[in-house]
């Protein structure tokens, strides 16, 4: 991030008083000199998790995401999403690669195969095995750690971890250790945080995971504001606060020499079903693939 953009960037965040114009352009210097890492957003309107999603759109979407980042994560191994490794490799990019674990063992049995395959063959820098599973509870603690320790078995030097809140690694010793990489998502936007005090209270999120890894490699897996849509307590979706938590994340990521993958790259109409409307507008891009700012 260039001196000028540090200069009009108060200790605690952006400063309140910056227009909506500064912030548009702020937002635009730091996509331009380019961010760590994006969560893949896979779907177009009308399409939802379920859809097998063609090779084509999938290297439309990764031309539009790879001059701005070094990483890129993905949540899937089926239905597509196992070209999202290949096709960004190609594009020189480093990959998080996710596993979809549910309460159905014979998909999540695919789902790791589908891993596997792609580790075998060189695509998965670090591999994450489930997202929220435990959040969600569709698997128990036991059942969750026995997909971890027979997938390190099959794979002792590759990265290996899980995904979930920050919290869960400190209620689940158990599988914190299993874990190489402590993988956190971090929301201050859904524990209804207000958006002057979203920084601090990140860096917080943050803290609680790098305290129960113990000295563990810790990557935020996700983290984002949505730019529209209603709001969530205290939260509130807006273009400026959209904006606001960007530039401070991606600040404090520099500052910090973080590993922070942001959530999302484009807008996925599909996800207003249990987010409600702002579902819908967590992406640095919109659902036509622009550039929202």
């Amino acid at each position: 991030m260039g001196k000028r953009i540090e200069r009009r960037l108060s200790l605690t965040g952006v400063d309140g008083s910056e227009s909506l114009e500064s912030l548009r352009s702020l937002f635009s210097e730091i996509i331009t000199e380019g961010i760590h890492g994006l969560c893949f957003s896979l779907y177009e309107d009308g399409q939802k998790p379920g859809d097998v999603i063609s090779e084509q759109q999938i290297r439309r979407r990764m031309k539009v995401l790879s001059p701005h980042i070094k990483w890129v994560r993905s949540f899937s191994c089926t239905e597509g999403n196992e070209l999202i490794p290949r096709i960004a490799k190609e594009y020189g990019l480093k990959t998080l690669v996710g596993a979809w674990l549910g309460s159905d063992h014979d998909k999540n049995e695919t789902e790791i195969n589908g891993l596997r395959k792609l580790a075998e063959e060189g695509l998965v820098d670090i591999a994450a095995i489930g997202n929220e599973v435990l959040y969600r509870n569709d698997l128990s603690e036991d059942e969750l750690l026995t997909y971890l320790k027979d997938f390190k078995k099959s794979f002792p030097n590759l990265e290996m971890g899980y995904v979930d809140a920050y919290y869960e690694f400190s209620a689940r010793p158990r599988i914190t250790e299993a874990c190489d990489v402590i993988l956190s998502n971090c929301y201050p936007f859904w524990e209804g945080c207000p958006i002057d005090y979203s920084l601090p209270y990140m860096k917080d999120m943050y803290n609680q995971a790098k305290a129960a890894g113990a000295g563990k490699r810790v990557i935020i897996t996700e983290t984002g504001w949505p730019s529209e849509g209603g709001g969530f307590e205290g939260s509130i979706a807006s273009d400026r606060n959209f904006l606001k938590y960007f530039i401070d994340a991606q600040r404090w990521a520099k500052e910090e020499n973080l590993e922070m993958f942001y959530f999302s790259s484009f807008d996925e109409s599909w996800k207003v079903g249990d987010e409600g409307d702002v579902g819908a507008y967590w992406g640095i891009w919109d659902k036509n693939e622009a550039l929202k700012f």
